[in-house]
């Protein structure tokens, strides 16, 4: 089975932490994925929030997730404080991807890389809408892509 490659931008626009808490490991002693998925998660809402951002309401849209991939590099514990670094890139008309970098702050070791691709929804409509202006704006996609 080929495995999947996930190539880090050269500059993140954000970097937020989180601790590993208890209810995150699994049975095999370490953070699960769906642990580690909802940290992802939110990490964006941060993120979000620190550009005045909200993920339900983006000039009257929302973000609704389209794909996600998590490439691990190494096991995380309990009691761990994760740096998560955030970039966008792979803008198309109706969405982009956030990018992921996790690591382990006090050693600096990586953990996972991760993206979520991202598309704009109206969620009146019930449809898939194009990027508003005021994220293009804020995050003009040649500036923000590696």
């Amino acid at each position: 089975m080929a495995r999947i490659k996930l190539d880090l931008p050269t500059d993140f626009l954000f970097v937020t932490e989180m601790q590993v808490r208890i209810t995150d490991v699994n049975y095999g002693g370490h953070m699960g994925n769906d642990s580690l998925l909802g940290l992802l998660h939110e990490a964006r809402f941060r993120f979000m929030a620190h550009y005045g951002l909200r993920e339900l309401d983006v000039d009257g849209l929302g973000l609704i997730i389209a794909d996600s991939v998590i490439v691990y590099k190494s096991e995380a514990f309990s009691g761990e404080v994760l740096k998560i670094a955030v970039a966008l890139v792979d803008f198309n008309a109706y969405g982009c991807d956030f990018v992921y970098q996790v690591t382990e702050k006090t050693s600096g070791r990586e953990v996972a890389r991760a993206k979520t691709g991202i598309v704009f929804f109206d969620y009146q409509q019930r449809a898939v809408a194009k990027i508003p202006q005021i994220f293009l704006d804020l995050f003009p996609p040649k500036a923000v892509t590696a």
